[in-house]
């Protein structure tokens, strides 16, 4: 007789997101972000989240997912070029174990010189996260598409962990 709460957890990995991963990345997205004062105070229905990932799939998204196991448990995208943060969300039962805090690590060494990313202003989770993580908030903004209050944070890193300047 086996109990499986018993038997350890497979470890926590990131990896590249692959194209079979985009329908259980949508889904997660949408029950994320259907959470109070996460996403829009409408939240579209899960095929709008597929069409959008898709899209940005499309325009060159770097998309790096943390799963235990075969389980899919949180997400980053990023922009390098743009040096944005676009996307980092957590399956709603993995929230706090850490799991933000390894793709927010993996942001910051993907972009070493910084990123800039935006949060609804009302998520005060996300804020407080980014916030203790030390990033730095910029100011309240409207968000481009919706015009809904955002809070717009960068991160820099400091001084002495900056990759030297390329050579003139």
């Amino acid at each position: 007789m086996s109990d499986r709460s018993l038997s350890p957890r497979p470890p926590l990995r990131l990896r590249p997101a692959a194209s079979r991963d985009r329908d259980a990345i949508a889904a997660l997205w949408h029950a994320s972000a259907s959470l109070p004062s996460v996403g829009l105070p409408a939240v579209p229905g899960l095929p709008a989240f597929r069409e959008r990932l898709d899209v940005e799939w499309a325009a060159g998204w770097q998309v790096t997912l943390a799963v235990r196991g075969d389980d899919i448990l949180g997400f980053l995208a990023l922009k390098p070029a743009e040096a944005v943060l676009d996307q980092l969300f957590l399956r709603p039962d993995a929230i706090g174990e850490g799991i933000g805090t390894r793709l927010l690590d993996r942001a910051r060494s993907r972009m070493p010189n910084g990123f800039s990313l935006h949060t609804m202003a009302a998520n005060a989770r996300a804020r407080r996260f980014y916030e203790r993580a030390g990033l730095r908030f910029l100011r309240e903004d409207r968000h481009p598409r919706t015009g809904l209050p955002i809070a717009r944070y960068a991160w820099k890193p400091p001084a002495s962990l900056a990759p030297p300047p390329p050579p003139s």
